[in-house]
This record gives structure tokens, sequence and C-alpha cells, in this order.
């Protein structure tokens, strides 16, 4: 099983989301800007990174607002890579400086947009952004039209709240 680290921006202006649209084979949807981080890169600088080269916008890092843990299986995972992954997705609210967005060219994006709140739930999504937008505060109840790359409906991540980690798997309380 493959282990991938990432963070991710919740980026809102003015009532919309920024999202990128994410392509790998056969595998598509729309999600939070980000990405893996490279050997050595603090989470937070990853986050610029990724959002720069994904939408050519520069962001400012805030608060972070979870950490989502899910195993992903053979059917939600992309052609060639191994058969099981869980990934690690660090989420932040993110800023940004005005501009005209740029798509990525030669990555794992291929448009960027800025999306109506209203409107996310008729897009095809990754899980990741009801996921992000619920640790936002910003989740409204919507259908998620992804195929295979997540599932809607996973319950929010830690109480009052607070960020928190969050896993795949239910556990049983302690006595």
């Amino acid at each position: 099983m493959d282990l991938r680290v990432a963070a991710y921006a919740v980026v809102e202006r003015r009532g919309k989301i920024l999202l990128t649209h994410w392509r790998r084979g056969h595998l598509h949807g729309w999600t939070l800007p980000g990405g893996g981080l490279e050997a050595g890169e603090d989470p937070r600088v990853a986050v610029v990174r990724e959002v720069f080269e994904e939408t050519g916008l520069e962001a400012r890092v805030g608060k972070l607002l979870g950490v989502d843990s899910r195993v992903m299986v053979r059917e939600e995972v992309p052609e060639g890579d191994d058969p099981e992954l869980h990934t690690i997705r660090i989420v932040y609210r993110a800023s940004v400086k005005d501009g005209p967005l740029q798509n990525e060219v030669d990555g794992s994006s291929d448009e960027a947009r800025w999306v109506p709140i209203r409107d996310i739930g008729s897009l095809r999504t990754l899980s990741l952004v009801q996921t992000g937008l619920r640790m936002a505060g910003m989740s409204r109840r919507q259908p998620n039209r992804s195929g295979k790359p997540g599932k809607a409906g996973a319950k929010p991540a830690g109480k009052g709240g607070k960020p928190a980690a969050k896993s795949g798997k239910s556990a049983k309380p302690r006595k």
C-alpha cells in the first residue's frame, strides 16, 4: 500500500470557492487546489507551491482546518498505481492575491475555476471538496456527483468545530 501526504487550500472569495479540475486516466473531477508534499517540504510551503502551479495565483496560508486520513480502494485509484492508497490530506484556509487564473500545463489538473458555493453540488467533485468545506464550516448537504474518486457523506472530524484527524475506519471508544 502506498502512502501519500498532501496539502490543500480552501480559498473562498465573494461566495465562490477556488477549485481545480483533476484528471488522471479515466478518473476526473473538481477538487481543492493542492497536492503532494515533496520530501522534507513543510505542508504550508507545499500548499503555496501547489496553488500557484495549479491556478497561477499567489496564496497566503491561514488556519489549519484539519487532517483527513483515507484509504482508497482499487476502483478509486488511478490505473498503474498501487491498488490501495492511503492518503493523508492536510487542509488549510487560504487567501490569494487578485489576478487572472492560469491553467496548469502538463500537471495533474487541467483547469482552475471560481465556483459559486451554491453550484458545487451540480459538479462532479472529489470527496475532498465536501471534506474541506465541512472543515471550513461552509458545507451544505449537497449530492457529490463523483464517480470513483471519492464518496459523499463522510462525517466531519473533531468536536465543537475544532480540527481533528479523521480516519476512514471507526474506532470503538475505550472504557
